[in-house]
C-alpha cells in the first residue's frame, strides 16, 4: 500500500558502470545525461533530475578527498593516518605528553565565571612550570566581554561557537556559506572588539549542536583563516583517534549529529572528539553507546560515577597511543552538582602529581603535533612557554561598562554588554556585528 509519509525516493547519478556513459572528465546523472565532474555536490543541481546533489556523502562524492598518503601529507602543515591512530613523529607512546583539553561551550557569564575561577585558579601547574589552559567556545548572546578578555588574560584559548545558537538544529546542518561566515566570522569579530582580543589567537570553530555543516563549514573556515574545527565526534574504539587535518579522507566513519561531515579535502585541522566510554564498569562488558560531550553521559548521576569515567577514559587514552583526552562540558552540567567540580579538580590535581599529563589548549595541541616532543624535551618546549606561562597581575578593567541595548533584529529585547571597551550604539548582532547600526541600502 502506498505510504503518503514515505519521502520520495533520490534519484541518484549513475557513477559506477562496466562500460563509460560519458566522455572523460564528466559523468552521468541518473538521466544519463553528461555533466562536468567537478559540478557534482558543488551545492547546487546541475543534472536536469538534480541526481548530482544526491550522493554527496564522505564517501560517495565524485571529488571527495583522497585516502590518506603519508608521502604526500607531512608535518607540519598535514597530519594524516588511515586508521587514526597513528602518533605524529612515529615517537614511542611512553615518550608522549599525555594532553588533556579541557573545553566550554556557551557564554561566559555571572553564571559560570565562578567556576572556571575555580578550576583555573592561577596554582595549578603543568609539569613546565606553566599554568594549566582550558579553550572556551563562546557564543555571543548573554556573553561578559569583560570575563572573556580576563579569561584571554590569562592564557586561555577563547574560540567560536556562533552569534545567535539558534536552536533548529537543521539551521546549522544546511547552513550556507553566508550563514557559516556570518555566525562564525561575525562572532569572532564581536570578541575582538568586544572582548579586546587583537593578537589574531580566535581560530577555532565549533558549531551549535555539533551539527557539522558539511563542505560550505570548511570552505568559509579556510576563507577566513579559521585554524581548526571541533565539531566532529568519532566513534568509541579500541584506541582513540589523534587530530587530523582534512587534505585528506577522514580516518573514521562520519559520526554524530545529521552526518554532514566534509567530504572535500580543506586546509583545516579537525581537533576531533573522540566518544567517552561511560560504562559503569568497563570489566563488565555491557556495551553502551559513547558520549563525546561529557552531560551526554546520561548515566553519570554521582560524583563517584564522574570520578570513574574520568579515569577509565583517562586509562583507554595512556594505556593506547596517548591521543588527546577531551573533556568537554557545558558549565551548567558541571555546576548541576557540587560533587561534579570537586572531582573534575581532585581528577585535574591527581594528574599534575605525574611528570607526564598536561592540560593544554586545543592550539597548543596542534604546535605539539606540529613539532612533536618527546617527554625529556617539554620542559623547554618554546610554544607552550610562549609570553602566558604563568600569568599573575589585575584583570584590565574592574569595572566594565554595563551597556543596556536593543537591535532591530531581536525587537523587544534589551541585552546587557559588559565590556571594557566603549558601549556601541546597538546591541551586537548578526546582520550588525560590531554593533554600529544597520547599513540601510538606499
Amino acid at each position: 500500500m502506498y505510504n503518503v509519509f514515505t519521502e520520495p525516493r533520490k534519484i541518484l547519478p549513475i557513477l559506477k558502470t562496466d562500460e563509460p556513459i560519458c566522455d572523460d572528465g564528466k559523468l552521468a546523472c541518473g538521466n544519463r545525461e553528461c555533466i562536468e565532474k567537478e559540478l557534482f555536490c558543488n551545492g547546487k543541481p546541475d543534472c536536469k533530475d538534480e541526481s548530482d546533489e544526491n550522493a554527496c556523502t564522505v564517501d560517495l562524492d565524485p571529488n571527495r578527498a583522497p585516502e590518506c598518503d603519508t608521502t604526500q601529507c607531512t608535518l607540519p602543515d598535514c597530519f594524516c593516518s588511515s586508521d587514526g591512530t597513528r602518533i605524529p613523529g612515529a615517537i614511542e607512546p611512553n615518550q608522549v605528553p599525555q594532553m588533556i583539553t579541557i573545553t566550554f561551550n556557551g557564554a561566559v557569564n555571572v553564571d559560570n565565571i565562578d567556576l572556571y575561577q575555580q578550576i583555573f585558579n592561577g596554582n595549578r601547574h603543568n609539569p613546565n612550570g606553566c599554568q594549566i589552559r582550558g579553550t572556551f567556545f563562546v557564543s555571543h548572546k548573554y556573553s561578559n566581554y569583560a570575563a572573556v578578555q580576563e579569561l584571554h588574560r590569562k592564557g586561555h584559548e577563547i574560540s567560536v561557537f556562533s552569534i545567535t545558537h539558534k536552536d533548529d538544529p537543521q539551521y546549522w546542518s544546511s547552513g550556507t556559506y553566508d550563514d557559516w561566515l556570518a555566525e562564525m566570522a561575525g562572532a569572532r569579530l564581536i570578541i575582538e572588539r568586544f572582548a579586546n582580543i587583537s593578537d589574531g589567537s580566535i581560530i577555532g570553530v565549533r558549531a551549535p549542536y555539533l551539527r557539522v555543516g558539511g563542505n560550505k563549514q570548511f570552505e568559509m573556515m579556510a576563507d577566513q583563516f579559521f585554524v581548526y574545527d571541533a565539531s566532529i565526534t568519532a566513534p568509541l574504539g579500541r584506541v582513540p583517534i589523534w587530530p587530523y587535518t582534512l587534505y585528506f579522507r577522514m580516518p573514521h566513519k562520519c559520526n554524530g549529529n545529521a552526518h554532514n561531515c566534509p567530504s572535500r579535502s580543506h586546509p583545516i585541522w579537525e581537533m576531533v572528539m573522540n566518544e567517552l566510554d561511560r560504562r559503569d564498569d568497563p570489566t563488565f562488558d555491557e556495551s553502551l553507546p559513547g558520549c563525546h560531550v561529557v552531560d551526554s553521559c546520561s548515566n553519570i548521576q554521582t560524583g563517584d560515577q564522574f570520578a570513574r569515567l574520568l579515569r577509565h577514559n583517562f586509562n583507554r587514552h595512556y594505556s593506547t597511543n596517548r591521543a588527546p583526552l577531551g573533556l568537554h562540558f557545558h558549565a551548567s552540567w558541571l555546576k548541576s552538582k557540587k560533587e561534579f567540580t570537586e572531582e573534575l579538580i581532585k581528577f585535574i590535581e591527581e594528574m599534575l602529581g605525574r611528570n607526564d599529563v598536561y592540560f593544554t589548549t586545543m592550539l597548543q595541541v596542534i604546535q605539539w603535533m606540529q613539532n612533536p616532543t618527546e617527554l625529556t624535551g617539554l620542559k623547554d618546549f618554546q610554544d607552550w612557554k610562549q609570553d602566558k606561562c604563568d600569568v599573575k597581575g589585575q584583570p584590565f578593567c574592574s569595572l566594565p561598562n554595563a551597556c543596556p541595548l536593543t537591535t532591530r533584529e531581536l525587537p523587544g529585547e534589551t541585552l546587557r554588554l559588559f565590556t571594557c571597551m566603549e558601549c556601541p550604539n546597538n546591541y551586537p548582532w548578526i546582520l550588525d556585528p560590531t554593533g554600529e547600526g544597520f547599513n540601510v541600502k538606499k
